[in-house]
């Protein structure tokens, strides 16, 4: 069970590996694009092309859900990314249970956006998990594990490429492991967990009382959405790159534009912190280097970059 492009690893490592997969579910066609044209999901197209039977619910809380998967016999049900809850009967469908792949090291970061709030609140390590599905929201027992450092400045579509690369062997690693008896599941430290939950159109708006450290973290880390929007001289402007410059301080308020220069824009931010902004986007423009906006007069010294209102 799996939908967008981070699973696709797994399902080509569990193909490689040799392992029989009688039923791929993905989730249905969606309108995409400007003429909104029904679209498959990634998981469905590499599925049909390796001859797959795929099963597409708009529901899963359903009798036919649960007969097409009982229909199959599966050891295991091995979800990546789904984007559904399964119900208790679809769990106990299988000899092995429902073993999901997630992206962190829970009890860390439960929730539908792990990668992008990892990076959004400065961790310098990550990973990847297996466990046990069960009735909660990423609270089964651990299977396994493996840490993955994060990389200076790695924005979060790297992050989950890589990500997905790494947790493909570990699934295959866990199924192998099940299938030979030699793993003893864990139960997670329920005292440990943080949230890490769908992420939304507020969350990138800029914020006065952001650090640069954090600035930087929410710029990496809602990438590519929902970005991070500030408004200067009353136009929406998107920071496309920010890095904290540690060494600096500033008695500026934050959102002032401290200075700029061939590298970027200094821009005050809380605590007397300091974030080097290198690239930008004024809506419904193009991407351009800090440097472009300074030149046109689009950013200057003095200014100050505000919170902007919702999006509607």
């Amino acid at each position: 069970m799996g939908t967008p492009e981070s699973a696709l690893p797994s399902l080509q490592a569990i193909l490689a590996a040799g392992h029989d997969v009688p039923l791929v579910c993905t989730q249905p066609d969606r309108p995409a694009g400007r003429r909104k044209a029904p679209q498959p999901p990634p998981v469905k197209v590499l599925a049909l092309a390796r001859g797959l039977n795929v099963m597409q619910p708009e529901k899963v809380r359903t009798p036919q859900f649960l007969d097409a998967i009982i229909e199959a016999a599966p050891d295991v049900v091995a979800v990546v990314a789904y984007g559904r809850m399964l119900t208790r009967q679809v769990l106990d469908a299988a000899r092995h249970g429902a073993v999901n792949l997630h992206f962190s090291l829970l009890p860390a970061f439960r929730g539908a956006a792990p990668v992008q709030w990892a990076l959004a609140r400065g961790e310098t390590t990550t990973g990847v998990t297996t466990f046990r599905i069960d009735d909660g929201l990423d609270t089964g027992d651990l299977l396994g594990q493996q840490p993955v450092a994060i990389s200076k400045r790695e924005h979060a579509p790297a992050l989950l490429g890589r990500l997905s690369t790494e947790g493909a062997r570990l699934l295959v690693a866990t199924l192998e492991g099940l299938a030979a008896g030699s793993i003893t599941p864990k139960p997670q430290d329920h005292r440990r967990a943080t949230a890490a939950p769908l992420l939304t159109r507020e969350d990138g708006r800029w914020d006065p009382a952001w650090t640069a450290r954090e600035l930087e973290g929410r710029v990496r880390g809602f990438d590519p959405w929902p970005g991070v929007w500030a408004r200067n001289v009353g136009k929406r402007l998107r920071i496309i790159e920010a890095a904290s410059l540690e060494d600096a301080t500033t008695a500026e308020g934050p959102g002032t534009v401290v200075s700029g220069d061939a590298l970027g824009v200094r821009i005050a931010c809380a605590r007397g912190t300091v974030a080097l902004v290198d690239s930008v986007q004024l809506e419904g423009g193009r991407p351009m280097h800090a440097r472009e906006a300074v030149n046109g007069r689009l950013l200057s010294p003095g200014d100050r970059i505000e919170r902007p209102e919702p999006a509607a």
